[in-house]
């Protein structure tokens, strides 16, 4: 009864366009973007304003409705996924989609949680300034999603997470208030920062609806080049010389295994190889950019430095692109990897983080002990080398269906890898966040502390658990009721 109470209050707020609660229009966006998790919502609720997200909220409240937040559905972890209960309602920020004000002298710009990320690029671009984070989803992943999940991508390694690029949020806290934290002061000594403790929470104490975010100078110019090395400790070798001779200019350096190549060649019309013969066992995708005046050209740096590479043995083959089709050629190779993997059949994924400096390590030592150890598996293991993070994906053995492998194997796959990572001092999420597929993990793998503060912050904020509940925060567990 109260259920129903709600829905008719969430369409008398909605009105036609914001409310549906059609099994047909709902369906689609109750599954996570890998497949994995399926879920029920008794309707999908699309405010237009803040003010509407508040109304929702409120009602919510009221009625003691769970509310699972979604801008693209495009994370990794079903985070945006509402259980199978039908009892809780999707709540989607699409319609706040407004970019509200680009400062050219501040270099921000304000927006609403709905924006698409690739909109936000051609906008700001238009005004001669640079969002600098982006990734493969950037087509369909929203802005409330990257500031709630704290997002990373390709261009951390010099702008850092989406963290770093916020200035300041809005959001509906759980009793359907609104918090104006859109001012992007530098200083503001306010007690604990509630603009940080929204940011990669998954939308469990609240609704991001806007932000205001930081813009750099649109790039003067920019050099992609392809190298091909024999191990991956040669890469993170590549890696030190690179921020020692090119410094601030080193904007992203990824690694990846022949493996990944062959499986983006074979699944990604449009793509091939961009060494001929592919010398090396693994390939490192580097970008050097100029948006001042007294940089040195991208071009000129990056052929002198890998030809003293090539030269010091460390490097057995390069390409610089000849134009800005062929460098995005080389990017479409990385961001189509996540896509070109699923074709190529079922795999566990993680994303993981170590320092730096034991990356290198981790994949030499780890890939070939856990494919041992679990035979027919195959690890393909590649990411964002500059900042640690690591995207280490174990295929199942040939000939095995989703359904055979999604199982009790996989689970203990899984938890030996997180396993290793944590001997590493390393984090089980490293931009994907925790969602619900890393919630028993995150509950077994962290210390006593870490989840003592997480649980104090839920029930402080979200009493009655109504915010996104069984993501990200573990609550029920043996540890909890010690």
């Amino acid at each position: 009864m109260a259920l129903e109470q709600a829905l008719e209050a969430f369409r008398v707020l909605l009105g036609a366009k914001g409310f549906t609660s059609d099994a047909d229009a709902i369906a689609p966006w109750t599954t996570d973007w890998r497949g994995r998790f399926r879920g029920n919502a008794a309707a999908i609720l699309s405010p237009a304003t803040t003010a509407e997200v508040a109304g929702v909220v409120a009602i919510a409240a009221q009625y003691r409705v769970p509310l699972v937040p979604q801008g693209g559905n495009s994370g990794m972890v079903a985070g945006a996924t509402p259980d199978g209960s039908g009892q809780s309602c999707l709540l989607s920020l699409r319609r706040l989609n407004d970019i509200e004000q680009i400062d050219r002298d501040g270099m921000l710009v304000s927006c609403g949680a709905g924006v698409i990320l690739q909109n936000l690029h051609d906008a700001v671009t238009a005004h001669g300034l640079r969002f600098p984070l982006t990734l493969g989803g950037k087509g369909s992943a929203t802005v409330g999603g990257l500031v709630s999940t704290n997002a990373g991508g390709t261009q951390v390694l010099r702008h850092g997470a989406m963290r770093n690029l916020v200035a300041g949020v809005e959001a509906v806290l759980p009793d359907g208030s609104v918090f104006d934290g859109m001012a992007p002061l530098k200083k503001d000594n306010r007690g604990y920062d509630l603009k940080h403790l929204l940011i990669g929470a998954e939308g469990t104490i609240g609704i991001v609806t806007r932000a205001s975010l930081r813009l750099v100078p649109a790039l003067l110019e920019r050099s992609v080049s392809w190298a091909a090395v024999a191990h991956p400790d040669d890469a993170y070798r590549l890696l030190l010389a690179a921020q020692a001779r090119c410094q601030s200019m080193l904007e992203g350096f990824e690694i990846l295994p022949d493996t990944a190549l062959g499986h983006v060649l074979q699944h990604i019309p449009g793509t091939r190889r961009p060494i001929d013969g592919g010398n090396g066992s693994w390939h490192v995708l580097i970008e050097l950019v100029r948006d001042r005046d007294d940089q040195a050209s991208p071009a000129m740096l990056a052929e002198e430095f890998l030809a003293q590479q090539m030269e010091a043995g460390l490097v057995q083959d390069a390409v610089i692109a000849s134009s800005e089709a062929q460098a995005d050629a080389f990017w479409k190779i990385r961001d189509s990897i996540a896509e070109a993997e699923r074709a190529e059949g079922p795999a566990l994924q993680h994303d993981i983080s170590v320092p730096v400096a034991d990356m290198a390590r981790f994949i030499e030592r780890e890939s070939p002990d856990l494919e041992a150890r679990y035979p027919g598996t195959q690890v393909v293991a590649f990411g964002h080398l500059g900042d640690g993070n690591v995207h280490f994906h174990v295929k199942a053995p040939k000939g095995v269906t989703a359904d055979q492998w999604y199982g009790e194997q996989t689970e203990q796959i899984s938890s030996d890898v997180y396993d290793r990572v944590t001997a590493y001092g390393g984090s089980i999420s490293a931009e994907h966040g925790i969602g619900q597929a890393k919630l028993a993990e995150f509950d077994r793998l962290s210390d006593p502390a870490r989840l003592f503060a997480l649980r104090s912050i839920k029930h402080a904020l979200d009493p009655l658990g109504i915010m996104n509940p069984g993501k990200l925060v573990p609550l029920a567990s043996d540890r909890s009721a010690a």
